[in-house]
């Protein structure tokens, strides 16, 4: 367990703007920050990060939190390995037992997996730069391949042996079980033994945005053609290809930076663009594209140029991967290299300012590309030139744009001498078929408050709508502690001195006329937060929200940022009684009056409701009902003073 004190250090040291950024690309909106949400799909950013409050809110999907939150629920990491991981950032020191078999045991099954590749790939790398095979066979081929020590280092390629055997056995004495290594996908079972995967191969460790090791690549480096040339690691609850691309931890500061993408296809045409000092550049390690890589790559950049080797079989099977991009509202550009170079063998025939230019010189925009590409194979054929108008139009039509479309309109029409018209009744049709396809989309469903608490909400959240007026009054006063709780806007006469006036902060009001009349809050969380106010009211020690922001209970958490990112709706009286810290004692005074009389007065309601509906229970005894209408004359009474209080009847 970390204590208190060392994850209040953590909390103190964390730069959420820092943290997110390496995963969303931000830009200063005011005082926040705005960027693409990475958990769902989204073409206006609706994803702020608020610096001054320490938390980020997206007002697409619903999702909230801190950078904690943030960490569990983009990387999935647990509690604990979030803080280590921030521990880790900025150099905090947590002492940690030495963890046992029966430790080891007890973590989840992701928090293993994760321990052993990257254990994996720091042996990997050991082998490459520790042994003599390493040595003399793997880094060998790296620097045949011209690869650099940084390179080297940077994406930390290793080496695995020739032995069967040789990783398996080190794993097993590391205390890692037989089960765990097969369902890794770092060794396999044949004839009842089992073996490494990959062995006498040069490896590519596989990372996801913040670094972790989720699965590798290795290649032979045998002339066998019955050996596969590059083997994979296996679909794994770490690794799934579809949702990953290598060289985007490397590459996602350059991305930003240059506000570009360029994607390749392998391993090496990462590398050796990279020495090139071209950064930002991603593979998608020879699978077709998906569009989870492409909201990937656009949580950095709208901007994507493709690299194209001149093989031409090759090209057409991908422009359906480049359609996708298009849909994603992405602007794409295709470099079409020379004929029978790719990335990793053209850059190295050229010097890096070479190589550069002649991708800035020969990339050309993808619809453009595709309609000369398509054009040039059409040669004067009338059907042929037919199918490809058809063929662009529908690339056309996946643009969200209606001023891009317009524009490729025009240009199409002048390349294949056609008439806009034409063009645009044939995109028309299209955007007619796609509109029918999506007419069935399931409309958003806004959660009631009993799926709010402690649950995940997995569909699309615009706005709560929240008809309990008890409910909305509780989390008025619950705002009320946490943006204003310290603030002193009451006052008292000293009971044993007249003279001395006692001042009153906002928490104290609030905790003091509701534990008086019996009416803490109803819900678990807010209850929660009202007595650990309570409790620090007693003390004389003020609580500020940052506590709760980063409060190790992830439900407290979670639920305030949520409040104090504005996701309820505000109420009729908050609208009314909404300030900033800058206005009068005064004014802040009569709102903290205000809702604590109408929660009160909401309370005393319900109270009376029940016991109203308990009276026209026929199994009530007479001794009961009288007990009860004592209570309701009570209730009125008290009902009465209240109204007073407010000046009006509060609405209901």
């Amino acid at each position: 367990m970390i204590e208190r004190q060392t994850i209040d250090k953590i909390y103190e040291r964390a730069d959420i703007v820092e943290i997110i950024s390496e995963f969303v690309a931000l830009k200063k909106r005011g005082v926040n920050y705005l960027g693409h949400c990475p958990f769902h799909n989204e073409r206006t950013p609706s994803f702020t990060v608020s610096p001054s409050k320490g938390i980020f809110k997206c007002f697409g999907c619903g999702k909230s939190g801190n950078a904690v939150g943030f960490l569990m629920e983009h990387e999935g990491f647990s509690y604990p390995e979030a803080l280590k991981f921030l521990a880790k950032k900025y150099g905090i020191q947590i002492e940690e037992t030495v963890v046992t078999d029966e430790q080891i045991a007890e973590q989840n099954k992701r928090e293993k997996l994760l321990s052993l590749t990257n254990v994996a790939a720091k042996w990997y790398y050991d082998s490459l730069h520790k042994t003599p095979e390493g040595n003399s066979v793997g880094k060998a081929y790296f620097r045949e391949r011209g690869f650099t020590d940084s390179i080297i280092d940077k994406f930390g390629l290793g080496y695995s042996p020739e032995s069967r055997t040789a990783f398996v056995d080190f794993a097993r004495k590391q205390g890692f079980p037989t089960e765990l290594l097969i369902e890794s996908g770092l060794a396999v079972e044949s004839s009842g033994k089992i073996y490494d995967r990959f062995f006498q191969r040069v490896i590519f460790p596989i990372h996801s945005l913040s670094g972790q090791v989720l699965g590798f690549g290795g290649r032979t480096l045998l002339n066998d053609k019955n050996i596969p040339k590059y083997l994979n690691s296996p679909e794994t609850l770490l690794y799934q290809k579809s949702k990953i691309l290598y060289g985007i931890f490397q590459a996602r500061k350059a991305i930003v930076q240059n506000d570009c993408c360029f994607l390749v296809e392998g391993y090496t045409d990462v590398l050796s663009m990279a020495q090139c000092g071209i950064e930002n550049v991603v593979a998608s390690s020879g699978t077709a594209l998906t569009i989870e890589q492409i909201r990937l790559i656009k949580r950095f950049t709208n901007n994507l140029t493709v690299l194209y080797d001149g093989d031409y079989a090759g090209i057409k099977a991908s422009l359906r991967g480049i359609d996708m991009i298009l849909a994603e509202d992405m602007n794409v550009k295709v470099c079409l290299l020379p004929n029978g170079e790719d990335p990793d063998s053209f850059s190295r025939k050229l010097s890096d300012k070479e190589f550069s230019e002649f991708i800035t010189k020969n990339q050309t925009d993808f619809i453009r590309f595709k309609a000369q590409l398509m054009l040039d194979e059409a040669a004067g054929d009338p059907i042929k030139k037919t199918k490809l108008i058809i063929n662009i139009v529908q690339s056309i039509a996946q643009i969200p744009s209606e001023i891009s479309r317009s524009v490729y309109i025009k240009e199409c029409s002048r390349m294949f001498e056609i008439s806009e018209d034409v063009l645009l009744q044939a995109i028309n049709k299209e955007l007619r078929k796609k509109n029918q396809g999506s007419a069935n989309t399931e409309i958003i469903k806004y959660p009631s408050s009993d799926e709010i608490k402690g649950e995940k909400i997995t569909k699309p959240v615009a706005i709560f709508v929240e008809n309990n007026t008890l409910e909305v009054s509780e989390r008025d006063l619950i705002r009320f502690l946490l943006e204003y709780g310290d603030r002193v806007v009451f006052s008292q006469k000293n009971p044993e001195n007249p003279d001395d006036i006692l001042p009153i902060t906002v928490a104290e009001f609030i905790v003091d006329e509701l534990e008086k009349d019996d009416f803490v809050p109803l819900d678990s969380v807010w209850n929660t937060v009202f007595v650990l106010f309570s409790e620090a009211v007693r003390k004389n020690k003020p609580l500020s929200s940052v506590y709760f922001i980063n409060h190790p209970n992830i439900q407290i958490s979670q639920k305030v940022v949520d409040l104090l990112a504005k996701r309820y709706p505000l109420s009729r009286f908050w609208e009314e009684y909404f300030f900033d810290r800058d206005d009068s004692e005064l004014q802040l005074a009569k709102g903290v009056q205000k809702v604590v009389n109408e929660y009160k007065w909401r309370r005393i309601k319900d109270v009376q409701e029940k016991l109203t509906a308990k009276l026209a229970d026929s199994s009530v005894t007479t001794r009961e009902i009288e007990l009860i209408m004592n209570r309701l004359a009570a209730i009125n009474t008290l009902k009465n003073e209240l109204a007073a209080k407010l000046g009006e009847k509060p609405i209901l």
